[in-house]
């Protein structure tokens, strides 16, 4: 398979449920060399809190969040870390492999796209410097390690997750880049500053031009070509498998439970 060309598949809107099995299955289908390595874009509808895979404890309140109408739903990332907030936010995904065997190290090379596309946006990144006791913090933004990108003033933009399965890897992480404070506060009880970003743009024309730029950078970090490809029918019908064996999963653990 031709790794110099990737798949970058379009923008897409669905429900967290949906996009955690649309991640986990394009993991596993390049894992068994049947897919591409593959870059995506994708935002919440409606808007969610994602759980680290190996999160256990939460709020309870979690479960009874609305936003807009619409209920805040709890799903689990088939990667680790902690709880985010998909809200205004803009998340990417990149399935690949061959990357260095340190995670943090492999880390910092997918993530070097998300710093040079930035930066052409006006806005310098930097990797964040929280030590072990950031796990101790339920909320994926209330610290910032050596896996997320930070401004110069230590505002936190991008927090990733990584799963690793073979010489497979699935990178994906969330931009926040439109937050509803009250709703961040309200989830985490903690007050959130947003980033002031560098653009004059606004809902979906921002969220074009960051996917464009971004899409940019990563043809000259990773030295490829991308091939725009939207998941086929058949396609689809995999990953609604997908989802109904993560749903059945996500049974056991995702019930009422106390911080």
């Amino acid at each position: 398979m031709d790794n110099s060309v990737w798949r970058l598949i379009p923008l897409l809107s669905a429900s967290g449920r949906v996009q955690m099995a649309i991640d986990q299955w394009l993991l596993e289908q390049h894992l068994a060399g049947k897919i591409p390595p593959t870059l995506r874009f994708y935002t919440w509808q409606p808007a969610a809190i994602s759980l680290g895979y190996h999160q256990r404890r939460w709020p309870e309140f979690w479960q009874e969040l609305s936003w807009r109408g619409m209920p805040v739903e709890l799903v689990r990332r088939p990667s680790g870390g902690r709880a985010v907030l998909h809200q205004g936010d803009l998340t990417y995904a990149v399935v690949a492999s061959g990357f260095a065997s340190s995670r943090l190290k492999a880390y910092q090379t997918i993530c070097e796209f998300l710093i040079e596309g930035w930066r052409a946006m006006g806005l310098d990144l930097h990797y964040g410097e929280a030590g072990r006791g950031y796990i101790h913090n339920p909320n994926c933004f209330g610290t910032a390690t050596g896996a997320d990108l930070v401004t110069l003033d230590g505002c936190k933009l991008i927090g990733s997750a990584q799963l690793r399965r073979g010489d497979a890897i699935l990178q994906h992480g969330s931009m926040r880049l439109q937050p509803d404070v009250s709703l961040f506060s309200q989830v985490f009880g903690e007050e959130l500053i947003p980033v002031q970003l560098p653009l004059s743009q606004g809902g979906d024309d921002l969220i074009a031009t960051v996917i464009d730029v971004l899409s940019a950078a990563a043809c000259r970090c990773f030295e490829i070509d991308l091939e725009v490809q939207p998941l086929s029918d058949e396609e689809w019908q995999a990953i609604a498998d997908v989802e109904a064996r993560r749903k059945k999963e996500e049974g056991k653990y995702i019930r009422y439970a106390t911080s």
